[in-house]
This record gives structure tokens, sequence and C-alpha cells, in this order.
């Protein structure tokens, strides 16, 4: 037979203490089972036990909101129309997709024009939409008119823009004249702002007027 060494011996050991161990466990789970069965008919002969429909109806009520309930954000839209009351003002608005400047100087000439790398209607940025302004008697094209009579635009008046499925409504909060070459627009901002700017043409060096508004609100088409 062979010599116990240490391993053995070590061996021996663990199983035993092991053996012990489940013994004690089986001996306290024993004592937890007596204990447990003889609280339990205690509380049984004293009617304290929870009632399962009291303890139900105490559950706070939750209301579940169907998705008709529920108005799902707007998705970001492209602008198709600004109306201004306040300045008679009501026209188109054109989305090109290149920021070359004889493609938005093309675009002027239909219309209001979004500034392609701008933030779109109902996300978070800067809305910034261009047109031209004249005050000759005579133009060829109206577009030359197209933010004719923004600078008299005052604090609080609203702007309308209307997107592919919602309306937004914007209040002014400032009117401002500056240069092209000095007088940026900034593309990232706080909020949901829209800027106008007049200009001249996109290649020029020109005084613009420039009007910065906060969105107030927005509501599906036809609300």
């Amino acid at each position: 037979m062979a010599n116990n060494g240490p391993a053995t011996i070590a061996a021996v050991r663990g199983i035993r203490a092991g053996q012990k161990a489940l013994t004690k466990k089986w001996s306290f789970m024993a004592v937890f089972a007596l204990v447990f069965l003889s609280s339990f008919g205690s509380l049984a002969a004293l009617d304290l036990l929870p009632d399962a429909s009291k303890a139900e109806a105490a559950k706070p009520a939750t209301t579940t909101l169907t998705a008709s309930a529920v108005e799902a954000a707007p998705t970001p839209e492209l602008p198709t129309k600004i109306e201004i009351p306040a300045i008679k003002l009501s026209v188109t608005v054109s989305n090109p997709t290149s920021t070359d400047a004889q493609v938005l100087d093309n675009a002027l000439l239909t219309g209001a024009v979004r500034y392609p790398s701008s933030s779109e209607l109902g996300e978070q940025g800067n809305v910034i939409i261009f047109g031209h302004s004249s005050y000759l008697p005579i133009v060829n094209n109206p577009a030359y008119k197209t933010f004719d009579g923004i600078q008299n635009l005052k604090t609080g008046d609203r702007i309308t823009v209307t997107g592919s499925g919602h309306t937004y409504v914007y209040s002014v909060q400032s009117v401002q004249k500056e240069n092209t070459a000095t007088g940026a627009i900034p593309l990232t901002v706080s909020g949901s702002v829209l800027t106008l700017a007049t200009c001249n043409s996109f290649e020029t060096t020109s005084d613009r007027f420039v009007v910065t508004a906060n969105l107030v609100e927005s509501d599906p088409l036809g609300a």
C-alpha cells in the first residue's frame, strides 16, 4: 500500500472538512425550516399574514400611453416656405446641396435659400436662410426683393417656416446690420435658432441685415 504523503493527507483533510461543512449546512437548513414553519403558523393564527388581494390593490396605478396619445418628436425637415405677417412676406425656400458660390447664387434667383451645412428644421442648431433684397423701383426678377423689409422686424415678431410635415414658429430676438466680410454667422449655436440674412451675392462684400429668432413652437401641418 502506498505511503500517505503530505499531498494525500491534505486531500483527506480537505474532504473531511467538506463533509463536516455539508453536515453543518443540512443541520442549519433543518433548524431554519423548523423556525420558519413555527413563525408562519404563529402569524397565521394571529391573522398577520399579508393578504394577496390587498397587496395587489396597494400597488401604485400605472398608465399605459398609446401611440396616438403621444406625438413623436418631429424628424429634421427641410424648409419650403417662410411667412412673416409683420412685413407681409411670403416666399419659397430652396435647398441646394452644394456650398459652391455659383450654385448658391443661381438658387437665390428663385427665392430664399437655406445654407446647405446649416441645421434643418426640428433639430438643435442654426437654420440659416439667405435671400436677396433690393429697393429699386423696378426689378426684372421678383427674387431680388425676397427679403425686402426684414430690417424692419421688431423683437417678438413671429416668423413661420413650413417644412415637409410641420410648421415651425420663431420669435425674433434681434435685427442687426453687419458686413459680409466681418460679420460671420455661426453654424453652431445652443437651442433651435433661425437666422435670416440679406445678401447681394455670395461672392461680393457688402452690408447686410441679419435677423435671429428662437423657436417657440412646432405643429403638424393642418393642425
